[in-house]
C-alpha cells in the first residue's frame, strides 16, 4: 500500500459516541508510525476532545495490524539527524504529556503490533486493553539507541525487572505478559467488548471526580515527566546521527543485521 496524496484524508480519524470520542489512527501504509501528519492530527483532536463539554473520555484505537510502530524512520533518514531527532523527540514529549494532563480518561483498545513510541503512548493511557493480536517490543537498543523519552511513562508502570529485561533485550511479548508486567490494564479475548464494558464503568464517574481522581493517580508521574523530559530529550536527540544508528536505521531498512549483530 502506498500513501495516498489526498491531503484530506486524516491520519486520526475522530468521531464522538456515546459520550466517548473514538480517535482511531489511520496511516496503515506505515503501521501509524508517528509522522509529522499524524502526529499533529493526534494532539488536534486530543485538546478537541478535551475542550469538549460533550466528551467524557477518550478511547484511542487503531486500524490496520498495527496500533503504532514508533517514529517514521524513513522521514528520519530523509532528514538531517540531528534537527529531525529534536523535532521527533518533542512531538513525543507533546503527546505523552497531553494525555497525561487531558481531564478525561484515555483508554488505550489494541488489535496488533506495539513498537517504541507506540510503547509509551500505551504507558501513558488511563486504561489499556488488549486483544490476541497484540505484539509488544521495546527495539531502540538494536537500532543503537534507548527508550528514553518513552521511560517516563513505561518505568512508572512495568516492574523494574520487566523493565531491565525489555529495555535491554528488544524481545517481542505478548498481551498477557504486557498485563503481567503492568503495561496494561487487561488482555482480552475481545478487546473491543472489554472496552465497552470499561466506559459503562468509567460512565458512572462524574466528570469532576474522573478529572480528579487521573490527576491524584498521575501527580508524581507528571512531576517527574517535567523534571526530567528535557533532559531525555537532549539525550535522544544527541544519538541520531551517530555511525552506530546509522548502521542501525540503515540495516534496519535494508533488512539485514546490523554491523554488531553479525
Amino acid at each position: 500500500m502506498t500513501e495516498t496524496s489526498d491531503a484530506a484524508t486524516p491520519f486520526v480519524r475522530s468521531q464522538v459516541r456515546d459520550g466517548f470520542a473514538i480517535l482511531t489512527l489511520d496511516s496503515p501504509h506505515n503501521r501509524n508510525a508517528l509522522s509529522a501528519r499524524l502526529v499533529t492530527e493526534l494532539l488536534t483532536a486530543l485538546e478537541n476532545a478535551g475542550k469538549d463539554d460533550a466528551v467524557r473520555g477518550v478511547v484511542l484505537t487503531h486500524t490496520g495490524n498495527t496500533f503504532s510502530a514508533g517514529a517514521d524512520l524513513k522521514e528520519a533518514l530523509d532528514a538531517d539527524p540531528a534537527a529531525a531527532a529534536d523535532i521527533r523527540t518533542r512531538w513525543m514529549v507533546s503527546v505523552l504529556r497531553t494525555i497525561l494532563e487531558l481531564p478525561k480518561p484515555v483508554v488505550a483498545q489494541i488489535d496488533g503490533n506495539v513498537r517504541a513510541g507506540g510503547m509509551g503512548i500505551v504507558g501513558a493511557c488511563d486504561l489499556a486493553v488488549a486483544g490476541p493480536g497484540s505484539s509488544f517490543a521495546l527495539t531502540e537498543a538494536r537500532i543503537g539507541v534507548a527508550p528514553f523519552v518513552i521511560s517516563l511513562t513505561l518505568l512508572p508502570r512495568l516492574s523494574p525487572r520487566a523493565a531491565a529485561r525489555y529495555f535491554q533485550t528488544g524481545e517481542t511479548f505478548d498481551a498477557t505478559e504486557a498485563e503481567r508486567i503492568g503495561l496494561i490494564t487487561v488482555a482480552a479475548a475481545d478487546p473491543a467488548a472489554e472496552v465497552a464494558r470499561l466506559l459503562g464503568e468509567l460512565r458512572l464517574g462524574s466528570p469532576q471526580g474522573l478529572a480528579e481522581s487521573k490527576r491524584l493517580v498521575n501527580a508524581a508521574l507528571l512531576a517527574e515527566f517535567d523534571r526530567s523530559a528535557d533532559e531525555l530529550a537532549r539525550r535522544s536527540g544527541g544519538f541520531f546521527g551517530t555511525p552506530e544508528v546509522i548502521e542501525g536505521m540503515t540495516a534496519f531498512f535494508q533488512r539485514r543485521p546490523p554491523s554488531w549483530a553479525q
